[in-house]
């Protein structure tokens, strides 16, 4: 997952209906959780709101495999969090980042990965990725 600059966010409307967008996260935790920074006004943060499950999808650098990482994600509105993450070229977008900036926390439960230059595939005849489960926290 660090060879990826950015990835793919899947969130779920209230009618279940996916949401698709290209994100920058921050570099995933030893844990693999991942950050995000966005709009407290944004489409993402109300979906997430009202359901929490997510999945983070990564392209290899090289096209070579992928990485979903499915999980739960939790709205984080922590100052000092926000400061800690804070990228400066955001200031261009958010002159408020105590008002105009949140965090998205995404906390893995399972990751599928598939990697042909590593030599990771899938199942031959079903085409199932290997999988890595995570304790519920």
């Amino acid at each position: 997952m660090n060879s990826a600059r950015y990835c793919a966010l899947i969130t779920l409307d209230k009618e279940g209906n996916p949401g698709v967008r290209t994100m920058e996260p921050f570099p995933p935790e030893n844990d693999f959780t991942v950050w995000f920074g966005t709009s407290p006004k944004s489409r993402k943060v109300s979906q997430i709101k009202n359901n929490p499950n997510v999945t983070l999808y990564y392209v290899d650098s090289d096209e070579s495999g992928y990485v979903a990482m499915h999980g739960i994600a939790q709205i984080v509105n922590d100052e000092s969090e926000k400061e800690k993450r804070w990228k400066e070229e955001w200031g261009a977008y958010s002159q408020n980042k105590s008002d105009n900036y949140i965090l998205i926390k995404a906390s893995p439960t399972w990751i599928e990965i598939i990697s042909y230059s590593r030599g990771i595939v899938g199942n031959a005849t079903t085409w199932d990725p290997p999988v890595i489960m995570f304790n519920s926290k």
